[in-house]
């Protein structure tokens, strides 16, 4: 599928699988990182992407997975497959290690079910044995030796073991003290000699106790005497402790053949480890690199969205520099890309990341690119990158670049990307151009898609006028005379040779010189490009900052739907509220008309009287009506700056000409009242107006009111086993209520679980203004169970 051989290495994938060996935890995983291969099935490859997204995501968001002990197991259970043949004690504490991590593993993703389907095929129908390590446990203690209750006979024989050591212990003390009282023994204790428990005696006593010399010191003057009666009780201890081998080899032998009819599920489980620990090698890389699943296509085409080279990603992670992402699309109708542009611009670099990225995503690997991204399959993938001279094969470096043209021509169809840097390079540029332009007439013929990298003019000409294949520049600023790393399709770059050759220092006359030799054509074109250079700096920037306002467009938009919306529903409750205040005064003013007209009666139509009545109907009436409002001189008006505003003030918002009073103030924010509606204003949004003439009662209920809600009001929400949208309706109010009456934070309750909740709360709250920051509690108190909001 790669051509030539040394194709992946070149394109950086070989370095990509040793950076992912070293997250393995098992030799058996790192040997399924070595055979990692592009494949061509799409149904496989979506599995391997999704198993390795959903591990990522299991490693951010979820518990830890409990991967303590991944031994191999494979070659325990080869073993025990032999008749006659038994697994020492060290090899059943690791198959029951082993078997732990893997009942946990399995319970792990039980307990999940559901959550992550392509991780849970890894063990499909595998059943949690649990008598194989139930009968190891029997046998082997937790420090991994054979029970001394392993069997009855074992446990006798270590009685008697222990039984004849105490003897012959209590035996050579007594010797040992005879002697040291006979003046016999030299100095120091007993000691082991040949394994055997010895007296330290003189030479010229030696012959003063009966038993065997095990050793004399190295002068000659202190021989090591293991006495006569001891000499049995140790014989008897020697036998007795083969024969607890034979007894331990016998339990061995058993506990093997018990196992045996496992094998198969043993093979199985090693297995389902060697997979979890090479996915889990695939998810701590794709964190490393930012990675993610790009969309996968049945078409042989590529569209990267801010893509990355890893290996440049993680290289600049330690400096702090920045890799500027890389867009381009590649498909039926722009199939090859020929990219120009100055030395050490970027073009190598960009061709390289499409093909390594392209590798890793048939590889099943995660690519530092957006979601957004969409790959295709390649049922082939050819480069030439570099010097391929070679000395045995008799191959100049224009030789091995004919070589592999030669065999891209002949195999490359529609669904083989071509990869290609300095194309043409090697030779005579009068010849290799015109050569370089035939093969990439013959590749575009053929439906190839691919990259090619070049500073030949011919071949910009040849794209520019070909269907199917694409210019594409790095740009450059001309100015500062200094590569931008950005691609862009569409147009060819320069080389920007005579440029770059005066910026280092180049004498002028050489440049001068240089300049009359080359063709007065060339050098219109070269002029024409730099300009064409400039002009598409100057679009792009202009592209960028419309985009930027197109952004803050759309916020503004959104803002001021949200406010038409808060703006509508606070209208139908205000004019509610008029209707129903219209309601009592009708009521009110129909009872004081009857009232009137009853005391007229009562006083005979007296003049006096009804004057009277007369002038407080009018009184009544006068309460509600509006009266024009004073005209404030612009020398006696009140603003916000020059006054201080209190409760109970009365204040006009700009724009609206209503007027509301001051129920609240808190640092620099108000709190508002218009009739029931509340609302927050901040002090310069606002002009102080003389006090009305209020009810009292009814000021009094406001701030009443107000006290209350403060003193009952607590700024903690618990959302725990809500769903998203009625956790975030219950934080919006609690939200509103905080802000209103100035506290400095608000407590959301919304515990652990998957994580899910609080990213949704986070986000929601990053985009409300007045939050500052966000903050978890305290990891004794909650941790990232509890979420502190703080508020402007």
């Amino acid at each position: 599928m790669i051509y030539p051989d040394n194709a992946a290495e070149k394109l950086g994938f070989t370095d990509i699988k040793k950076l992912i060996k070293t997250k393995c935890l098992s030799e058996a995983g790192k040997e399924l990182v070595d055979k990692i291969q592009p494949q061509k099935r799409l149904d496989q490859l979506d599995k391997f992407l999704r198993q390795a997204h959903e591990f990522k995501e299991l490693l951010l968001n979820d518990a830890p997975l409990p991967v303590d002990h991944l031994y191999p197991l494979k070659p325990l259970a080869e073993k025990a497959r032999v008749e006659g043949v038994f697994l020492s004690e060290s090899d059943f504490f690791t198959v029951l290690l082993s078997l732990n991590t893997v009942f946990a593993i399995i319970r792990y993703f039980n307990e999940r079910s559901g959550t992550y389907p392509n991780l849970e095929v890894l063990f499909e129908h595998l059943p949690i044995e649990k008598n194989i390590a139930v009968a190891i446990e029997r046998v082997i203690d937790e420090k991994g030796k054979v029970r001394a209750n392993a069997s009855p006979a074992l446990a006798a024989i270590l009685a008697s073991i222990a039984k004849a050591e105490q003897e012959a212990r209590k035996r050579i003390d007594q010797v040992f003290r005879t002697a040291q009282q006979n003046g016999w023994t030299a100095d120091g204790n007993l000691t082991i000699r040949d394994g055997r428990l010895c007296i330290p005696v003189l030479a010229e006593s030696k012959r003063k106790i009966k038993g065997w010399i095990h050793d004399e010191s190295a002068t000659g003057q202190t021989a090591f005497i293991e006495p006569e009666e001891v000499f049995h009780l140790n014989n008897q201890v020697r036998d007795l402790e083969f024969e607890k081998r034979r007894e331990i080899v016998r339990i061995l032998t058993a506990l093997t053949d018990q196992l045996r009819p496992h094998i198969p599920l043993l093979i199985d489980y090693h297995n389902l480890l060697t997979k979890v620990d090479f996915v889990r090698a695939k998810a701590l890389f794709a964190i490393d690199i930012e990675g993610h699943m790009p969309e996968l296509s049945k078409e042989a085409s590529v569209s990267l969205v801010n893509a990355r080279h890893p290996l440049l990603l993680l290289n600049f992670k330690g400096s702090g520099q920045t890799v500027v992402p890389l867009n381009v699309t590649i498909d039926q109708t722009q199939r090859i890309i020929v990219v120009s542009g100055p030395n050490a611009g970027g073009k190598s670099v960009c061709m390289k990341t499409i093909g390594l990225l392209q590798l890793m995503v048939q590889a099943g690997l995660l690519i530092p690119a957006d979601a957004t991204s969409k790959i295709g399959i390649f049922n082939r993938i050819f480069a030439d990158i570099g010097d391929d001279q070679s000395i045995e094969s008799d191959l100049s470096t224009y030789s091995a670049h004919l070589s592999k043209m030669k065999y891209f021509s002949d195999h490359a169809d529609a669904k083989t990307l071509v990869l290609i840097d300095e194309f043409g390079t090697g030779t005579d540029p009068m010849f290799g151009g015109p050569i370089a332009e035939a093969v990439l007439e013959t590749l575009n013929r053929k439906g190839v898609r691919g990259v090619v990298t070049t500073h030949y003019s011919n071949l910009k000409v040849f794209a520019s006028n070909t269907e199917g294949i694409e210019n594409a520049s790095m740009l450059f600023d001309n100015v500062a005379m200094r590569p931008l790393y950005i691609l862009q399709t569409g147009k060819p770059g320069s080389s920007y040779a005579f440029e770059i050759a005066q910026k280092i220092g180049l004498n002028n006359a050489i440049l001068q010189a240089a300049k009359q030799k080359i063709g007065a054509q060339q050098k219109r074109i070269d002029t024409l490009l730099v300009d064409l250079e400039r002009d598409k700096k100057d679009v792009y920037d202009a592209k960028i900052a419309i985009a930027q306002k197109e952004r803050q467009l759309a916020r503004l938009k959104a803002d001021n739907e949200q406010l038409q919306a808060y703006l509508e529903d606070n209208k139908k409750t205000i004019i509610n509220k008029a209707k129903e205040e219209a309601r009592e005064i009708i009521r009110n003013a129909n009872k004081l008309v009857e009232n009137t007209i009853s005391d007229i009666k009562a006083s005979q139509a007296d003049k006096q009287k009804t004057k009277l009545l007369r002038q407080q109907l009018d009184a009544e009436l006068n309460k509600h009506t509006d009266r024009p409002a004073i005209p404030v001189p612009k020398s006696k008006q009140i603003t916000s700056q020059t006054v201080s505003i209190e409760v109970g003030d009365w204040v006009k918002i700009p724009g609206t000409g209503n007027e509301a009073e001051v129920i609240g103030v808190s640092k620099n924010n108000l709190v508002l009242a218009m009739g029931e509606l509340r609302m927050v204003k901040k002090r310069n949004e606002v002009e102080p107006i003389a006090k009305k003439n209020t009810a009292k009662a009814s000021r009094t209920t406001y701030h009443a009111n107000m006290s209350a809600d403060v003193a009952n009001f607590r700024p903690e929400v618990d959302v725990r086993g809500m769903r998203t949208e009625a956790a975030l309706y219950e934080i919006e109010k609690y939200l509103d209520k905080a802000v209103m009456m100035g506290f400095p934070s608000l407590k959301i309750v919304h515990g652990k679980g998957d994580g899910i909740l609080r990213r949704f709360i986070r986000d929601y709250l990053r985009k409300y203004g007045e939050v500052t920051r966000l903050e978890d509690e305290h990891p004794d108190r909650g941790g990232e169970g509890i979420t502190y909001a703080y508020l402007d």
